[in-house]
């Protein structure tokens, strides 16, 4: 059910784009981009020859500049985009004219590393801002063509979809399929592991113009620079980049949305739901059988195209209406759970019918980092205004219950408030030997600063019925 809401096209009348003004003859004429995904729509096996001039537009480059980040960190050239919008228009026409000759040259990703909530460390590669926007336009372009391509259970960074639309349509799928079996993959290293040759050919298969396509090569051959030395690659497209997650989703299309959509027509027996968002893929199966005989069948798929499937964080589970039960006849305890897009999803049973539900909480890991996050921050904020200190408090809260206010997370919500509330009040009461605040003046700031927990999300059945 999911799946097939997801799956259709833009409605008519609402283009992603808003097409030019009237002519004349009272005909509405449709911008360039409109017209790239009619073509693309009409006809799946079309190939583009000439689409670097809607690149190097400049409308375009100035829309795609004021769609970055103004306080991102700069690239290797330290530019930034408040230095670089002082000369805009100036700058723009002397990037648009290096696009049109073919001197345009990607600078090298400056990499810098953060910490994971297991203890490693993820790589992140930091964009020069000429090469983020350039990036960022041809997405846009980009976008108009493969966003008719695109399967319905690919939900990772596309235009007009969410982390909860994804969750919505992995409850659905739960509820109204008959899913007994989970299958949680896990790809390693996914953006350290593409391959360039590949993705040059997926690329060539709806892209025929190769001054766009030897821009695309021109970032995956740009290199990083790591500790002042800079390394080539020819693999992998480094996180943090404009371009990364369109790239990421034109390889797992081909490497496994299509290869999953005809398993499902030509060798399922049962049923079989997907959902994918960028490298994080849960599949549902009516048989244990098949879901093994799939996993075994997908691994020798992924190594053909250098990929290959985490083998400690992929699991295969009992998960369903009747997990429960077959666990308890055998003895096994309660049913396993799985993460997805930081929810723990847990077997249950409705109050009010005792019926087989889906029940998502906030991953234990995600609160408690975000709560070491809140605590270091007021370290460094004590001394700060009380008012301060409660605006940057609010935001945190609301940010936090506005992602995680699903349905029956209630108790966590509340338990994220009062953590964050505890931890202030132990910030306040160190301000000085003798500050000590009472928990009677703490409770009206928490009051008035922080915002109730409530859920803020309809469940996911009432939600989609409004969308169809």
């Amino acid at each position: 059910m999911a799946e097939e809401v997801e799956g259709r096209g833009l409605a008519k009348g609402n283009p992603d784009e808003q097409n030019a003004p009237r002519t004349q003859s009272r005909e509405g004429a449709p911008s360039a981009l409109e017209r790239v995904r009619r073509v693309a729509r009409k006809d799946r096996k079309a190939k583009f020859t000439a689409l670097l001039h809607h690149i190097y537009d400049l409308n375009t480059l100035r829309t795609a500049y004021f769609s970055l980040k103004k306080e991102a960190a700069p690239g290797v050239d330290g530019e930034t985009w408040r230095h670089y919008g002082r000369a805009l228009e100036d700058n723009l026409r002397d990037l648009s004219a290096r696009l049109q000759r073919g001197t345009y040259r990607a600078k090298p990703v400056r990499r810098v590393f953060i910490p994971k909530s297991d203890g490693r460390q993820r790589p992140l590669g930091v964009t020069a801002l000429e090469d983020k926007l350039v990036q960022r336009a041809t997405v846009e372009v980009l976008n108009a063509i493969y966003e008719t391509d695109f399967l319905g259970f690919s939900y990772g960074f596309r235009p007009g979809r969410s982390p909860h639309r994804a969750l919505d349509a992995l409850y659905t799928g739960m509820l109204t399929r008959k899913v007994n079996w989970v299958l949680d993959l896990d790809i390693r290293g996914f953006f350290d592991a593409i391959d360039h040759g590949w993705l040059v050919k997926f690329l060539e298969h709806r892209i025929a113009d190769q001054r766009v396509v030897r821009l695309i090569q021109k970032w995956l051959n740009a290199g990083v620079l790591e500790d002042g030395k800079r390394m080539r690659t020819t693999e992998g497209t480094p996180q943090g980049g404009s371009a990364s997650p369109l790239l990421a989703n034109i390889y797992l299309h081909y490497v496994f949305d299509l290869w999953v959509q005809a398993w499902r027509k030509k060798q399922a027996t049962g049923e079989l739901i997907v959902v994918r968002f960028a490298d994080d893929i849960v599949l549902g199966f009516e048989s244990e059988g098949e879901a093994k005989r799939f996993q075994c069948e997908l691994t020798e798929r992924f190594r053909q195209f250098n990929l290959e499937l985490h083998p400690e964080k992929t699991r295969l589970l009992e998960f369903g209406p009747c997990a429960a039960r077959h666990r308890q006849h055998r003895g096994e305890g309660k049913p396993e759970t799985f993460d997805f897009l930081g929810f723990t999803h847990i077997c249950a049973k409705k109050r009010s019918n005792g019926r087989f539900t889906v029940l998502r909480q906030t991953i234990r890991k995600r609160l408690q980092g975000k709560l070491a996050e809140v605590k270091l921050a007021l370290r460094h904020r004590m001394h700060a205004p009380i008012p301060e200190q409660g605006q940057w408090l609010r935001s945190v809260v609301a940010g936090h219950i506005r992602y995680y206010g699903v349905p029956m997370n209630g108790p966590a919500l509340a338990c994220f408030r009062f953590q964050v509330g505890r931890l202030w009040h132990r910030a306040l009461s160190r301000r000085s030997q003798n500050g000590r605040v009472s928990w009677e003046r703490m409770r009206r700031l928490i009051a008035h600063w922080l915002p109730p927990a409530r859920v803020c999300h309809p469940y996911p059945l009432r939600r989609l019925g409004v969308i169809t």
